[in-house]
């Protein structure tokens, strides 16, 4: 097993992530393969001698040679509503067949707006055409990103003239949305009213730092739903001396918290043994300050034991409940957990 590709952009969440809810709408063409691949989780692979009944299978959106004018697109929906801060366009494995330019535009829309409707939209470009390296990682800032006054709910990627671009990842910062919420049965019978997921990232919670994610990313740990496989969770590598590792998760929210879930979900020979979550209230702490030791951290959820690819929930354990701005699940000695949630009431105004 190789480790996965390292973030591209720290501290920001692709926005159009498929686990995250993202979905590819529409294409003008996607003749060799699917559009829908473009947002898929895994790294791209090649399969030498693999081929269809329209040409050679490739991991990525490809569409056919183009013998007229105009150039090839297509929209996205994105997972999570916002502003786009980095852009990566990854060609890999399209050597003689990647597109030589790409642009990205931008538009607040409707969820259920439909094709013909989002292409009746005002678009905004928020990545001017700019040139592709074959085999690559292509990877743009967006400078101008804080001028637009709205969120972004979909894309559309511009490929000049045809092509094949393996993955669109868009990183940014999300537009918490209070109102939406994916908790399922299991988690609604532990809920009181007025009790939200404080880390979920439609919230606006983000995974800040850990001592470890050699098998799987931070923010893996507050996707919504649940984990698809071991892939899905946040995974560390496993600890030959002393010491735990840990995570430091910003909530979207100051809130107090009443209930934590810890799912082990696929964590069946590598889960923690036992697990702990302490609370700070730091509004306006930097992250150095955060991750320093002499930190003020007070014990939500006592070291706890877990168990095997199973979800726990915690109410009467609880040792405190805040107000916080920050928590951390340490984990001892290490191991993977595919999902934390932290249920509490947001002070949303704060």
């Amino acid at each position: 097993m190789t480790a996965p590709r390292a973030a591209t952009f720290p501290g920001l969440i692709d926005l159009a992530a498929k686990g995250l809810g993202g979905a590819v709408l529409a294409t003008n063409d996607d003749f060799f393969a699917s559009k829908d691949n473009l947002i898929e989780p895994a790294v791209p692979v090649f399969i030498a001698g693999k081929y269809t009944e329209r040409g050679k299978w490739m991991d990525g959106w490809e569409s056919r040679r183009k013998r007229g004018p105009g150039h090839d697109w297509a929209i996205l929906r994105l997972g999570a509503a916002g502003v786009v801060r980095g852009l990566e366009i990854d060609t890999a494995h399209f050597l003689g067949n990647h597109p030589p330019f790409a642009s990205v535009e931008g538009v607040a829309a409707p969820p259920d707006a439909t094709t013909e409707q989002l292409q009746a939209m005002r678009w905004t470009e928020i990545l001017e055409q700019v040139p592709l390296q074959p085999g690559t990682q292509n990877m743009f800032t967006v400078s101008h990103a804080e001028q637009w006054p709205e969120a972004f709910t979909h894309l559309r990627l511009n490929i000049y003239p045809d092509g094949g671009v393996a993955r669109l990842r868009a990183y940014g910062v999300v537009r918490p949305d209070w109102d939406k919420h994916h908790h399922d049965d299991t988690a609604r019978e532990h809920l009181r009213e007025g009790e939200v997921d404080l880390v979920s990232v439609h919230h606006g919670g983000l995974a800040l730092a850990c001592s470890d994610s050699f098998f799987g990313p931070m923010n893996n740990l507050i996707q919504p739903g649940r984990s698809e496989n071991m892939g899905g969770g946040w995974e560390t590598r496993r600890r030959r001396g002393p010491g735990f590792d840990w995570i430091v998760v910003r909530l979207g929210a100051r809130g107090t918290i009443g209930l934590v879930e810890l799912d082990t979900n696929y964590f069946k020979g590598n889960f923690p043994d036992t697990a702990m979550v302490e609370g700070i209230d730091a509004p306006d702490a930097r992250l150095t300050e955060l991750v320093d030791p002499s930190a003020a951290w007070s014990e939500v959820l006592p070291q706890t034991a877990l168990v095997a690819h199973e979800r726990q929930f915690f109410r009467e354990q609880l040792a405190g409940g805040g107000p916080y701005t920050h928590v951390r699940l340490n984990i001892y000695p290490d191991g993977g957990v595919s999902r934390m949630r932290i249920f509490g009431r947001a002070e949303r105004d704060a």
